[in-house]
């Protein structure tokens, strides 16, 4: 990127590095450094025109959840129910904010730990 004299990065971090979760300390902990990360190479990177933003997913419908989903239906209710807009995500979403940060279209965005959560850390 510094050769070409342009570039994005996007780091994947999570919700969780946005609020405090109860029992995940240690994930929490890496989270909130994943996003001090991303500022700080955001202004480091500024000048060399490369922008370093995070992506803040809550939960997202990945094999691993729809596996665990079916084994307890009453859970997947639970966790749909504690995102406002009444379900979690689908992976394609979280996709579609990546590709936007990497296009053009986001050209003066850097240095943002973007929410895409359906208002989970709004509560």
């Amino acid at each position: 990127m510094l050769a070409h004299g342009h570039g994005s990065l996007v780091n994947i971090a999570s919700s969780a590095g946005l609020i405090g979760t109860p029992g995940y300390i240690g994930y929490n902990a890496s989270k909130f450094a994943e996003i001090g990360l991303t500022k700080s190479a955001a202004l480091d990177y500024a000048k060399q025109n490369i922008r370093v933003n995070a992506v803040c997913p809550a939960l997202v419908n990945t094999p691993l959840i729809a596996d665990m989903a079916d084994e307890n239906p009453q859970w997947r209710t639970t966790l749909d129910a504690a995102h406002p807009i009444g379900r979690i995500a689908e992976p394609s979403e979280i996709a579609d904010v990546v590709v936007w940060l990497c296009s053009d279209k986001s050209s003066f965005v850097t240095g943002v730990a973007l929410p895409v959560e359906g208002g989970y850390t709004a509560q």
